[in-house]
C-alpha cells in the first residue's frame, strides 16, 4: 500500500524558514513501530500521522526517536494539508484526537490557530547541572511536563547560547525553554527550545512550548495577546494568545514537498 505524504514548514511564510514537519495522510491506523520506523526515516523533529475517523482525525507525533503527548508545528502542518488538499473545506475546523484530547485548528486567513491546552511553568527541583549546561544566569526557573522554563537577561543571551547537548539529554527531562524580552518592538518575547532528550537537540519553532511561554509572559507583560519570536538558526514567528484554560497558538505554513510512501 501507499499513503501520500508531505513535508510542510511551520511557524513560516516562506520556504525554509520556522519548523518542517511530515504530514503522513493514512487510512487506517498503523502499528506503532511502523510509525516511529517513517518517523525515523523523515529524520525529521516530528512526523504527524493523520487517520480519518467519524467526526474527528486521529492524529499522532512521532520523533526520530519516541512518541510525544503534545506537539504544536506538526499540528499546524497536519491543519494546513487537510485544507491545502480539500479533505477539509476553509471554514471547516480540524478537530484532532490526540494523547493531549481533542485539539483543534480554524483558518484565519493566512493565519491557522491551534486552540491547545494551558501549561503553567512552576517553580520545581531544578538540576544544579542545568545552568551549567546552558551557561547562563537565570532570572526566573521552573518546569512542567514540557521541561525546565528558564528566562535570561537578553535577548542576546537566548541568541548566542550553546548548551551542552549530550549533559541536556541526561537531565530528568531533558528539554528546556530558554526565554527573554524581546529587544525589538516588533515581538514581545524571543524563546530556543532545546530537547535532545527525545530525540531533538533543537526545536526551531516550537507551538507546545508557547502554551508556558504565553501564560508566563502574559503575567510578565500584563498582556493577553503577544508575538512571540523563536529565534533559532531557521527562526518561526509565533502569535499566542492566553484564555482561562486554553492557549490559543497561530502561525502560517508552506507545503515544500508532496509525496508518495512507498
Amino acid at each position: 500500500m501507499s499513503f501520500k505524504i508531505y513535508h510542510v514548514d511551520a511557524f513560516a511564510h516562506v520556504p525554509f524558514r520556522g519548523n518542517p514537519a511530515a504530514v503522513c495522510l493514512l487510512d487506517a491506523s498503523k502499528p506503532d513501530e511502523w510509525m516511529q520506523s517513517v518517523a525515523a526515516e523523515m529524520n525529521l523533529s516530528e512526523t504527524a500521522f493523520v487517520t480519518r475517523t467519524k467526526d474527528v482525525f486521529g492524529l499522532r507525533w512521532f520523533t526520530p526517536t519516541v512518541e510525544v503527548d503534545l506537539c504544536g508545528h506538526a499540528t499546524l502542518a497536519s491543519a494546513h494539508v487537510l485544507w491545502q488538499t480539500g479533505i477539509l473545506k476553509s471554514n471547516e475546523p480540524a478537530r484532532f484526537d490526540t494523547r493531549s484530547g481533542e485539539l483543534v485548528a480554524r483558518k484565519n486567513g493566512e493565519w491557522i490557530e491551534l486552540d491547545f491546552p494551558k501549561r503553567l511553568a512552576k517553580k520545581c527541583a531544578v538540576p544544579g547541572e542545568l545552568l551549567l549546561v546552558l551557561g547562563a544566569k537565570a532570572l526566573y526557573l521552573g518546569c512542567n511536563d514540557v521541561g525546565y522554563l528558564m528566562e535570561v537577561e537578553s535577548e542576546e543571551i537566548v541568541r548566542e547560547m550553546t548548551p551542552d547537548f549530550a549533559l541536556l539529554g541526561t537531565l530528568p527531562l531533558g528539554r528546556v525553554m530558554v526565554t527573554a524580552r524581546s529587544s525589538t518592538k516588533d515581538f514581545d518575547f524571543v524563546s530556543r527550545y532545546f530537547a535532545p532528550g527525545v530525540g531533538v537537540n533543537e526545536d526551531p519553532a516550537t507551538g507546545s512550548s508557547h502554551c508556558c511561554l504565553g501564560p508566563y509572559w502574559q503575567k510578565k507583560l500584563g498582556k493577553d495577546e503577544m508575538m512571540g519570536h523563536q529565534v533559532s538558526e531557521r527562526g518561526g514567528v509565533i502569535k499566542v494568545r492566553v484564555g482561562k484554560d486554553r492557549v490559543y497558538i497561530s502561525g502560517k505554513a508552506v507545503t515544500v514537498v508532496a509525496g508518495t510512501l512507498l
